[in-house]
């Protein structure tokens, strides 16, 4: 990541460990898995907004979640653990697969940002156009308001998004409530 925008160095160790299993992953023939949720925010925002885990989309949970094992990750267990997830003992943020499937298939693949970390390869993330698709969604369902603000600052940071793609996404997304005409209109 050098000659790029400053990140907080507990992020930067953990996309570099993320990238290294991804390799894993390639090596053998398989997809890249995708940082979708908290984690792709904070790359988009260059550490605005900040994580406490990423949240991975892939197809071979079990072949990725090994590849963290091989990389000192662990399960926590005990009472108030997470326990769906995996923490490497060096980083205070965890690592949790939750979906098989990028948004559902709607998102495209080829809009993937992929992110070079040099020696330890190199780390795939959700679009940014899926990414505020996604925090738009999330608080028009009314169970996270907070993401609308996270909708806006990425919106803001990135005027460059391709705007139709992200108006269809949005209106996938909140199955039909918004497009981002409306989005912008109502919340901008």
């Amino acid at each position: 990541m050098s000659g790029r925008a400053k990140y907080r160095p507990e992020f930067e160790a953990a996309l570099r460990l993320f990238a290294r299993a991804s390799g894993m992953l390639t090596d053998r023939g398989y997809d890249p898995p995708i940082v979708v949720g908290g984690a792709a925010v904070e790359l988009y925002s260059r550490s605005a907004v900040m994580t406490g885990d990423f949240d991975i989309s892939t197809a071979r949970q079990a072949v990725f979640e090994e590849a963290l094992q091989a990389l000192g990750f662990v399960r926590p267990s005990g009472a108030g653990k997470l326990t769906r997830g995996w923490l490497h003992p060096d980083l205070q943020l965890g690592f949790e697969v939750v979906a098989s499937n990028l948004f559902d298939g709607l998102a495209d693949r080829e809009r993937l940002l992929i992110v070079n970390l040099d020696d330890d390869g190199t780390a795939a993330f959700v679009s940014i156009e899926d990414m505020i698709a996604d925090r738009v969604a999330q608080f028009a369902s009314g169970s996270a308001p907070e993401m609308l603000e996270q909708a806006r600052a990425l919106l803001a940071l990135h005027s460059h998004v391709d705007r139709s793609y992200l108006s269809r996404r949005i209106f996938e997304e909140t199955a039909g409530d918004y497009d981002l005409e409306s989005f912008e209109a109502d919340f901008a």
